[in-house]
């Protein structure tokens, strides 16, 4: 089974502890978003859990915690993009997550670190050549340190026109711009591009479309084969196993403009302050009527030996 903990919130920036507790305790509950008081209850196994899937803009509060969580297969999305603070508020310097994911890739090696440059957005600051000038300074400062980059252009869900009205789509003239020259800078510094659920047309640019979170990486990253289904797959079109989420929505204190998880700040705000660090939900604690289903863990690692 894949664990998912980054496609709601970010829990290694601001519920390491709460993470770490739910691992110490070998449970973790998760509310359906979309039948609330369904909870999905998931053993923290590591012989039932065949990879961790972080995503994270801040990794640093859980680096003190790597080798308590040895026994997992770990796979990390550090995303690092050029944007100041009036564009995403609480995320950290660039220059001190770049030094995370450094220290990072140093503890669990390079194959289970993969830096994220996205969402890729335009405006009278962020034009193509500041895009491409902080790119290779960023690639620069990360070499040795990651085989991948991440790209991914914004899109523009009902949750980021309300908060970020300004954001316009990249052209895709301008997105096959961008990725020709990031694609030369990347691998001027030994880095290859990925590109999150873009035109597969980009690929005549030498940028790989099969998926940033495909079987195929996954496996590359934790060094086993995978079984999948259909079933495994997250969305049309998509290619990526983005597994069993147990973030929420709402939830996520950076307050990135862009973010297609939050919905109102007031409301994060206030999400925030029914975090438990002791309860096995994220946010808010098991409540009256709540109906609790115990997942079934399977792994979906291929244990047959192959005879090529």
């Amino acid at each position: 089974m894949i664990l998912n903990t980054g496609s709601r919130t970010d829990i290694p920036a601001f519920y390491s502890e709460w993470f770490m507790n739910r691992i110490r305790e070998g449970l973790v509950m998760a509310r359906n978003p979309y039948n609330p008081k369904l909870v999905i209850s998931y053993t923290l196994d590591p012989k039932l859990i065949d990879v961790i899937v972080f995503c994270t803009k801040n990794p640093k509060p859980m680096l003190k915690h790597l080798d308590e969580l040895k026994d997992y297969r770990m796979y990390w999305n550090v995303t690092i993009t050029p944007y100041g603070k009036e564009i995403e508020e609480n995320v950290p310097h660039k220059k001190d997550v770049m030094d995370s994911l450094i220290r990072l890739s140093k503890k669990i090696g390079i194959d289970h670190v993969v830096w994220r440059y996205d969402p890729i957005f335009l405006s009278q600051r962020y034009t193509l050549d500041y895009h491409l000038l902080i790119f290779e300074k960023m690639v620069k400062y990360l070499k040795g340190y990651c085989k991948y980059v991440i790209i991914s252009f914004i899109d523009l869900y009902e949750k980021t026109k309300k908060n970020f009205p300004e954001a316009k789509e990249v052209s895709y003239q301008d997105q096959c711009l961008l990725t020709e020259r990031f694609v030369k800078i990347a691998d001027t510094y030994g880095m290859k591009i990925r590109t999150c659920h873009e035109a597969e047309q980009l690929k005549v640019y030498g940028a790989d479309t099969s998926g940033c979170l495909s079987k195929k990486v996954l496996e590359e990253a934790i060094g086993e084969k995978l079984i999948v289904s259909d079933n495994n797959l997250s969305r049309e079109g998509c290619t990526c196993l983005l597994g069993n989420d147990i973030g929420t929505y709402n939830s996520c204190m950076h307050f990135c403009r862009y973010c297609y998880a939050n919905y109102d700040k007031k409301l994060v705000i206030a999400n925030a302050k029914k975090h438990d660090v002791n309860s096995p939900l994220l946010i808010g604690n098991i409540e009256e009527g709540d109906i609790i289903k115990k997942h079934q863990m399977i792994s979906i690692i291929d244990n047959q030996i192959s005879l090529l």
